[in-house]
């Protein structure tokens, strides 16, 4: 089979085509966001190769066609900066390894979504989450992911994970060589502290997407991050929010909504920020300044 190219815009994909279907079979250029056909030369898109896309630096979208019915093995994996993929929510072909190091990988949207209400946009963050941060491949369930029974295993997995002692799977690194001697990685401390990073951010993801999300599990998730801001005995929450998302709003948002911000802690936390965020900082000052006026008012209102 012949391998021709597509031009992109800033690259090319090179496809070949078998009867009346073509396949992506690798990728080159510097494109940050690429839609791949439905077809090509008049024939359905219908696999993404082995390794099509591996170590692409620079995309941060892809799209995929409704087409698609195979993905193999490695086809994204390395990829840097890619954020979202869109592809289409139903059963596929899947190989291994297909999203590996993809660690900025956020989203992964249903490319037929249309509005359903069984697939809001949560759906497209969670679905990512099993890739890495969930370390759950087997909810990579296209065909009933944003299901009832989907979110309820999805849920069970991410409690599994925040109830881990923080030490877990501390000596077994050690006693495998996974880590330098001597190196950071190998202080209970730290492990302790990344282990709790963890928790915080999948707790913060299923809070700010909460479609489904049962009550007490949202109590649940709500007590482990305040028990980690600033001013407790470990600070993981407020570190996360300053130090991975200094200058987005939504977290600082968050934070309030939590409950995160108190008397006690609003002026080490601008301590914290030093000069840096100047806007969250304005953020935080004003709803400080407002929550301590309402006090204010309800104390009066009450005398």
């Amino acid at each position: 089979m012949q391998m021709r190219d597509l031009d992109t815009g800033h690259g090319a994909l090179q496809y070949v085509v078998s009867g009346e279907t073509a396949q992506i079979v690798a990728y080159r250029g510097a494109d940050t966001e690429l839609t791949v056909p439905d077809r090509i030369e008049g024939c359905a898109v219908t696999g993404i190769g082995r390794k099509a896309f591996l170590s692409s630096k620079t995309l941060r979208q892809i799209a995929l066609p409704a087409s698609v019915v195979r993905i193999d093995d490695w086809a994204f994996a390395c990829c840097s900066k890619l954020h979202k993929l869109s592809l289409p929510y139903r059963r596929m072909e899947i190989g291994q390894g297909i999203f590996r190091d993809c660690f900025a990988l956020a989203q992964i949207a249903d490319r037929n979504a249309g509005g359903q209400e069984r697939r809001p946009d949560d759906v497209a963050w969670l679905l990512a989450a099993v890739t890495g941060r969930l370390d759950a491949f087997y909810l990579f369930d296209l065909e009933n992911a944003g299901s009832d029974e989907w979110f309820a295993r999805w849920d069970s997995r991410m409690m599994d994970v925040m109830e881990r002692a923080d030490e877990e799977g501390f000596s077994k690194m050690l006693l495998c060589g996974e880590e330098d001697y001597g190196s950071r990685e190998n202080n209970i401390d730290y492990y302790r502290e990344q282990r709790r990073r963890e928790k915080v951010r999948l707790a913060m993801l299923r809070l700010m997407h909460d479609y489904r999300l049962e009550e007490d599990v949202r109590g649940r998730l709500r007590e482990y991050l305040l028990s980690h801001i600033k001013g407790c005995g470990t600070e993981e929450t407020w570190k996360v929010i300053l130090e991975e998302h200094g200058d987005e709003l939504e977290y600082y948002r968050f934070l309030t909504g939590l409950g995160g911000v108190n008397a006690d802690n609003f002026q080490p936390m601008l301590e914290d920020m030093g000069d840096r965020h100047a806007e969250m900082k304005a953020y935080l000052i004003r709803y400080h300044r407002e929550a301590h006026a309402a006090e204010d008012a309800f104390a009066v209102f009450a005398l």
